[in-house]
Order: C-alpha cells, then sequence, then structure tokens
C-alpha cells in the first residue's frame, strides 16, 4: 500500500513515515501542498495523510485537488485544532477519518489497516464483477453493502482452492448463488455442478442419491443409476441443508469425502471421484453437533471455509440496488416513487431476498400505473408489520438503536467516525454502544 505524508513539520514527516515503513507500508513524504501534488500525479497513492493547516495550501483545498485527479483515493486530516466543524467539513470534502495531533500511532495503524482492507475488499469485488462481465457469467451479484461486499471477496479467495466451503444464512440469502459463482470461478467451472436437497430425498433414498445403484441393486432398482458424486466429477457438488442428512448416510459422506471414492448400491467396486464440495445450511450445525444430531467430524470436514450470508435486513443498502435489478429482470417499465422506495428498505423481509422479488412481482402485477406509490405497496410492507412488535419497552428500543447503529454504521463503510457523526453522538460513544449491543466488524453485519 502506497501512503503519501503532507505536512509541513519535518519531525512529524519522519515520525509518520519510519513507523509506517516499519509496518512494511511503502511511505512516501512532502513538506507542501505543492510537493505533494507532483508526487501524486505520478505516484499510484491509495492513501493521504494530510496535515490540516500549511502555509502555501491547507489540507482541505489539497484533498479537493487530489480528489479531482483520483475520485478513489483514500485520506486521514490531521489536525491540532479538532473541532466538530472541522470533522464536518474534513469528512464532506471526502476524508474517511481525522486524526488530533499528537498522533497516537497505535489509533493511526489501526485506521489505516481498516482502510486497507476495505481496499482490498473493494478489489476483490472489481475483480468478480469485471470476471462476470467478460466471461459472461449466468450470475448476476448485487453487492452495495458492506456485509455482501465480505462475502464476495471471500468467495474470490475460496473459489481456486480444492476445499470444502460451508455456506450458512437464513433461507432465500441466496446460498445457491453464492455456490454457483464459487464453481464458476474455480478450476471445476468446465465440469458440471449439480445439486442436491438434503431436505428433499426420502430417507431410504439418500444412498442412491449420493452414491448411485446397480441394476436389481434394490425392489425397482431395474437400471444402473449414477449419483450425484458420478454426475458432479470433474465439477462441484451442491449439497443444500445439508443439515438434514439423516446420522447413517452423514457417516458414508463422510467417508466418500475422505478417501474421494464412492461404492454404488449393489456394487462391491469402489469408484474415484474429482470433485469440488460446497455445502449449506441455514440450521446451526454447532448446536446439532453438541445435541448428537450431527457428527462432528463431518462438521469439521464440511467446514473447511465457512461463508456467512447475511440476511437482507442486515444489508438494506443493496434493496435500493435490487430493486431495478428485479424490475429488469422482469422485463418491467415500472418504476417506484420515493416514497414506496423509501418504505421497501424498512421493512425486515423474514423471507429475505426471495421474498423482496416475490413482493416486486406481486406489485409491479397488480399495479394500476407506471409508477408504484406507497399506497401500491402490500399492506405488510406499507405498515412496516417486518418489526418484531412484541417485548417490552426498553428492548424495543434497544433493538431500534441497534439497528440504526448497524444503518450507519454500513451506510458510512464502518467509519466510525462518519458513522458517529451521522448519528449526532461522539465516536467514544459509538464504540460504547457497539460493544453493549455485541456489533462488531468482523461479525459481517452491514
Amino acid at each position: 500500500m502506497h501512503i503519501l505524508i503532507v505536512d509541513d513539520e519535518e519531525l512529524q514527516r519522519s515520525l509518520l513515515k519510519g513507523f509506517l515503513q516499519k509496518q512494511g507500508f511503502q511511505v512516501l513524504s512532502a513538506a507542501n501542498g505543492a510537493d505533494a501534488l507532483q508526487i501524486f500525479r505520478h505516484t499510484p497513492v491509495e492513501l493521504v495523510l494530510l496535515d490540516h493547516r500549511m502555509p502555501d495550501m491547507n489540507g482541505d483545498e489539497l484533498l479537493a485537488r487530489m480528489k479531482a485527479q483520483n475520485p478513489l483515493v483514500r485520506a486521514i486530516m490531521i489536525t491540532a485544532f479538532a473541532t466538530v466543524d472541522t470533522a464536518v467539513k474534513v469528512m464532506q470534502l471526502g476524508a474517511d477519518d481525522f486524526l488530533e495531533k499528537p498522533v497516537d500511532l497505535t489509533q493511526l495503524l489501526q485506521k489505516i489497516q481498516e482502510i486497507q482492507e476495505q481496499l482490498f475488499i473493494s478489489n476483490d469485488v472489481a475483480i468478480i464483477a469485471d470476471e462476470i462481465h467478460t466471461a459472461q457469467l449466468p450470475v448476476r451479484m448485487i453487492a452495495e453493502s458492506r456485509a455482501m461486499k465480505n462475502v464476495l471477496s471471500m468467495v474470490l479467495r475460496a473459489a481456486p482452492t480444492p476445499w470444502t466451503v460451508l455456506l450458512h444464512g437464513e433461507t432465500g440469502t441466496g446460498k445457491e448463488l453464492i455456490a454457483r459463482l464459487l464453481h464458476l470461478l474455480s478450476s471445476h467451472k468446465n465440469g458440471p455442478f449439480i445439486e442436491l436437497n438434503c431436505a428433499a430425498i426420502p430417507e431410504n433414498l439418500f444412498e442412491s442419491e449420493l452414491f448411485g445403484h446397480e441394476k436389481g441393486a434394490f425392489t425397482g432398482a431395474e437400471a444402473r443409476r449414477k449419483g450425484v458424486f458420478e454426475q458432479a466429477h470433474t465439477g462441484t457438488l451442491f449439497l443444500d441443508e445439508v443439515g438434514e442428512l439423516p446420522l447413517p448416510m452423514q457417516a458414508k459422506l463422510l467417508r466418500a469425502l475422505q478417501d474421494k471414492t464412492i461404492m454404488r448400491v449393489g456394487s462391491e467396486t469402489p469408484l474415484a471421484v474429482d470433485v469440488r464440495i460446497v455445502a449449506a445450511t441455514n440450521r446451526n450445525l454447532k448446536d446439532m453437533v453438541a445435541r448428537g444430531n450431527f457428527r462432528e467430524d463431518l462438521y469439521f470436514r464440511l467446514n473447511v471455509i465457512e461463508i456467512e450470508i447475511p440476511p437482507l435486513r442486515e444489508r438494506k443498502k443493496d434493496i435500493h440496488a435490487l430493486v431495478p435489478f428485479f424490475l429488469n429482470t422482469f422485463n418491467s417499465t415500472i418504476t417506484f416513487d420515493d416514497q414506496a422506495l423509501s418504505q421497501l428498505t424498512k421493512y425486515d423481509y423474514p423471507g429475505n431476498i426471495r421474498e423482496l422479488e416475490h413482493i416486486i412481482q406481486r406489485t409491479i402485477t397488480l399495479a394500476r400505473g407506471q409508477v408504484i406509490s406507497l399506497r401500491d405497496l402490500p399492506e405488510v410492507v406499507r405498515h412496516n408489520a417486518g418489526h418484531d412488535r412484541s417485548g417490552k419497552l426498553n428492548q424495543r428500543l434497544a433493538q431500534v438503536e441497534r439497528q440504526m447503529i448497524l444503518d450507519a454504521l454500513d451506510d458510512h463503510d464502518w467509519v466510525q467516525t462518519k458513522a458517529a457523526q451521522s448519528l449526532g453522538i461522539s465516536e467514544r460513544v459509538l464504540r460504547y454502544k457497539m460493544e453493549k449491543s455485541g456489533i462488531a466488524k468482523n461479525t459481517g453485519k452491514g
């Protein structure tokens, strides 16, 4: 990561440059705005640390000129005169954060690492979008929220590996779509993608569905049949609702995963299979292991890489992009007015993306005009019945406060300074409330 330090104080420049170079960053420095712009024009700078007050050009003006050249550049403003007005102004100019002098180096490093992680994730998302576009893959991904960008970043890193991936998320969150994306970005992309819904198979047919059977293996087996493992050879096998596997089949699945061989029902000849496994569940497999309903060894075999798919209520930033996406999918020329769109984002969607899709289908089908207004929305959305109306006042208030904090953090890419400002509280108070509510950046709430 290339960092440019701009400060007219030589001691400050030297201190920050030496510290950041020890952390492994590539660091450049400039004593004034003119020199900084010269470096900025010829070097791929990703982050700028700006002194707010300098003789030739203050930090505000310099940041505006840098943003004009490269709107994607990230910036942290450093000032000895920290006020609320200053914070608001630098944020409006596009700074990611600001720090007071003397600079707390530990805090600075934390903020830089957060920005670096955001850059990594944004780059991963851009790579996936480019891959989908150039290869004309039969999937489309909507990821405006930080939570979904985190998911796509993990997908990009997990896809090229041979490891088993476990997708966890509520019904309707898009687990099958993520599984298909993992397949299309993997080395198995030229092989088949075979899906088995474990919740839809009768227990007495599970073994045949997984491994196939020979002619005459049981009553009704009139011909040899390939199971999903054989069908998915050289490709990907997606085991949806894997938590519904009966215990006896869990042992046989584990053996197939360990040995990379299967045996058809009624056969004594093992068959080698080259299959990448992606499993998905909406159940808590850890709890099932504790209760004895799921084998611990199979859980660890499946859970090499776990990807949590967030529910739509925790990625509401995506709704504004999902609505036109679905309208385009249905070839509809109908639009939603601002009030209707705003109300759509307030609903909690217990059925997640699938429910949003059905709501849009129903609404445009029954619409009397070309613009959907509030009155055209289904009653459950119009009256915001998705919110939990039970519980005591303190519980309800805590739920509302937690959601407001999550929304603010998501809207500002988890930059706590900006989120606190939008909520009208200090960053210290925000951190206290996040800790109290169990909100952490690595929870993937967005």
